[in-house]
This record gives C-alpha cells, structure tokens and sequence, in this order.
C-alpha cells in the first residue's frame, strides 16, 4: 500500500532546477541527485554511520523518491582503520583510541567544519536556501547532522547581531535561516549545549533502538536534545540494530517530512513509499 505525503506549498521565486554542487567545493566524494519530478525545491543530505561510505546513502536517497526533493549523499572525511577489514570505511570523527577503547569525549569539529563548508557552497553557489536544506543521518552522521544544525544556529545568531529571537518582529526572519530539519538515526549529541541564547528552532526527529543495542542513547540523550532544540520528537524502531527494517519503523519519518519538506505549487498529491522498503544496503 502506498503511503501519500502532501507537502507546503512554498513559491517564493526561488531558482527551480539548482546548480551541481562543485567537487572542489566539497572536498570529498559525493553523490548528487537532483529531484525526480525536476523541481529542486528540497536538498536532503545523507551521512552515513560509522565504518561505512556514501554510496549505500547515495543509493537510498535515491529510493526514498521524495517529491521535489534533490539528495546528496556524503563521504565521511577520515579512513578508519579496522584490523583484516579489506573494505574501505570511513568516520566522521575519530571514536576510539589505539587500543580500541571507546573515547569519553570526541571530536567532531573536523566534520562540523566540512558540513559548513558543504552548507555555505550550496546557499551560496548552488541557489539553495539553508531553511530547505534537511539533514539525515545515521550513529555517528546522526550525531554530526544534529551538532551541525545547532552549530550553524549559533552563526545565524551571531551574524544576525541578536543575542535574541524573543520578539515577534526579529523571531520570524532570523528563524527562516535555520537548517529545515534533522533526522538523527541513534546519534546522541556530543555537547551539552547550555550556552545557547535561543534554543535551534530546527525541527528534529530522534530515532533510537532499545539496549542492548550497540546503538542504543545514552540515557541523558533525549535531555540534551531538548536543551539544545525548540522541536523534538522521537520515536523507537524496536529491538535489533541499525536503519529502519520494515514499512513499520519508515513511516514516523516518512510522516515527519511530509510536514516539514516545501514543494512549489502543483495539483495532487505525491506517492514517496510504494511496495518495497526503502534500504541504504
């Protein structure tokens, strides 16, 4: 059975079919698809899990066939090194020490920083608006896309020389810069983001799986997503481990974006699942 999404309608005059984004720009493989229907209303980023690559990403975002909705799928910047693993497999962030212990407190500014330079080319070069642009990742990509909406709230806010978002006049504009939306698949934030003057007004969808699972949040997760963000909802996908495995476990996120995704005015509504079940494998 297919499942139907309707999306807001948003003409503004914005550029319809939008420029490739440049390898040189982003430093890193990527793939890039632009929108099925031939409108490039909506850019979904894809980032992949830890020991993993953006082809399977790529290829998913592909299947999702969201309406009106171009997707690019990243490839971690680091190598990851694992002991008789042939296949390349690449981190966001290092996780583990030389002797394969767990880090207490990695970095990720080295992705925040790719992600900005990746977000700044494509409002900047390519016609997208930051306030269209949605995030979607899994562990570790979860967990940069989620740090990365907050990170670049805060430019938002120092840029906008406003230490505020409180009065309706100022709350609005400054808002509409913020990254559309986060979809974390069981990536925790990293920092406790206490210092923030206005909470992210990006709407974020938490996704997680129940311990034992090795990808299961900390119990402080959901505490420090509301901290950090002015919308939030979460769901569980069940027992087991890693991305959604049934019809069952898309349909929350199939449902968050129908009401977060814009689309240019047109007649009907559009089909995004129908039959099979969307894989990153």
């Amino acid at each position: 059975m297919a499942t139907s999404i309707s999306l807001r309608s948003a003409d503004d005059g914005s550029v319809k079919v939008k420029p490739r984004p440049k390898p040189s720009a982003i430093t890193v493989p990527f793939n890039y698809y632009p929108s099925d229907d031939g409108t490039d209303e909506n850019l979904l980023i894809l980032l992949h899990g830890l020991g993993d690559t953006h082809i399977p990403f790529g290829n998913l975002g592909r299947s999702l066939k969201l309406p009106q909705t171009a997707t690019l799928a990243i490839r971690a910047p680091e190598l990851q090194v694992i002991p008789f693993l042939y296949e390349e497999a690449y981190q966001w962030y290092t996780s583990f020490d030389g002797l394969g212990d767990l880090l207490t407190n990695p970095n990720p500014t080295p992705a925040l920083d790719l992600l900005n330079r990746v977000v700044t080319h494509l409002t900047k070069d390519c016609s997208w608006q930051a306030n269209r642009i949605h995030l979607f990742g899994f562990a570790q990509g979860g967990t940069v896309a989620a740090e990365f909406a907050v990170k670049w709230w805060r430019s938002v806010l120092a840029s906008s020389h406003n230490d505020s978002v409180e009065s309706s006049e100022s709350s609005e504009p400054v808002a509409s810069k913020a990254i559309g939306s986060v979809i974390t698949m069981c990536g925790p934030l990293l920092t406790y983001h206490n210092t923030l003057s206005s909470a992210c007004p990006t709407p974020i969808l938490v996704a997680s799986r129940p311990s034992p699972a090795e990808t299961a949040l900390p119990p402080n997760a959901m505490a420090s997503f509301k901290k950090a963000f002015t919308t939030v909802k979460d769901f569980s996908m069940g027992r087991g481990e890693g991305m959604p495995r049934s019809k069952e476990q898309w349909e929350p996120i199939m449902r968050f974006w129908s009401e977060r995704l814009s689309r240019r005015p047109m007649e009907g509504l559009y089909e995004v699942m129908s039959g099979s079940t969307p894989s990153a494998h």
